[in-house]
């Protein structure tokens, strides 16, 4: 049996997980791939693209909080483990996909990946049925502007890695929108996507009349971030194509789908990715 490739989009609620879902799935198509995007997050209303497969035909959110009296986060563990224990019904859904690559819009609820097991476990699920994913964990850029934010965005990253235990990348999301709080960055765009000396940004945590009452506990969070050494984040707009190539190509040697064969190029794709990484250089001349 042939193996199916595909993506777990993952991030904290308003990241833009569906917005990339849409965006990735739409520009991979152009290159001519076959796409499905399996809808796996139950309270997703926003949807701008048609899931092959939902998971509110399994199970509903609001009918879960209402029928057990539990709160929108409490349905949302309930609908993960009702999966987790129904995961053959969701395989039996993509073995009917093979041809196409695989794009999952998950929940926006971070402890479903840093604490609760039931993502991991369907993700080994779907790996042990040939399904070779990648996580792509999705970050708001804002929290570059706040060093108190762009660190526990780090822990997040750090601990989500760990836990699925997935080849990983890490997305900083609405790029375009950067150089609206450019004023508010202490330091230049390559700081926070290469994650550069966190020596300086805890200088900046100790600096802020807030945060600087836990500086030990700050520093322990540094030195596990710089011990791991794990996080770097891919910039993404996702009205640049270029970026999108750049995320596309990173995906793909990280589950494993460079290996699988060449795929038709869409031409004039490939001249706005051009054109896009122009726009890119320019943007990031604007914000420093």
């Amino acid at each position: 049996m042939s193996l199916i490739f595909g993506q777990l989009i993952i991030g904290p609620p308003g990241s833009g997980k569906t917005t990339y879902c849409h965006a990735m799935a739409t520009f991979l198509e152009k290159l001519g791939r076959k796409v499905a995007v399996i809808n796996i997050d139950p309270a997703n209303e926003n949807m701008k693209y048609t899931p092959a497969v939902d998971i509110s035909e399994l199970i509903k959110h609001e009918e879960v909080m209402s029928h057990y009296e539990l709160g929108p986060n409490g349905a949302l563990v309930y609908c993960m483990e009702f999966l987790e224990a129904n995961v053959k019904w969701l395989i039996t859904k993509l073995l009917n996909l093979k041809d196409h690559y695989l794009i999952f819009d998950c929940p926006g609820q971070v402890e479903l990946y840093t604490h609760h097991n039931s993502v991991s476990a369907i993700a080994e699920k779907l790996g042990q049925n040939l399904v070779r994913l990648c996580s792509v964990h999705l970050v708001d850029s804002h929290h570059c502007s706040d060093a108190g934010k762009y660190l526990s965005s780090l822990i997040l990253c750090t601990t989500t890695m760990l836990k699925l235990g997935l080849p990983h990348i890490n997305i900083m999301t609405k790029f375009d929108e950067m150089k609206k709080f450019s004023h508010c960055l202490d330091f230049n765009i390559d700081f926070y996507t290469e994650v550069l000396d966190l020596k300086y940004l805890l200088d900046k945590l100790d600096e802020d009349s807030f945060t600087s009452k836990y500086k030990k506990l700050n520093a322990a969070f540094v030195s596990l971030i710089k011990d791991y050494s794990l996080v770097s984040f891919i910039p993404l707009d996702v009205s640049n194509q270029a970026l999108l190539l750049q995320v596309k190509n990173a995906v793909d040697k990280a589950n494993g789908y460079i290996f699988g064969g060449n795929e038709p190029q869409d031409v004039q794709t490939l001249l706005a990715c051009a054109v896009g990484l122009i726009s890119l250089n320019i943007l990031k001349k604007e914000v420093q």
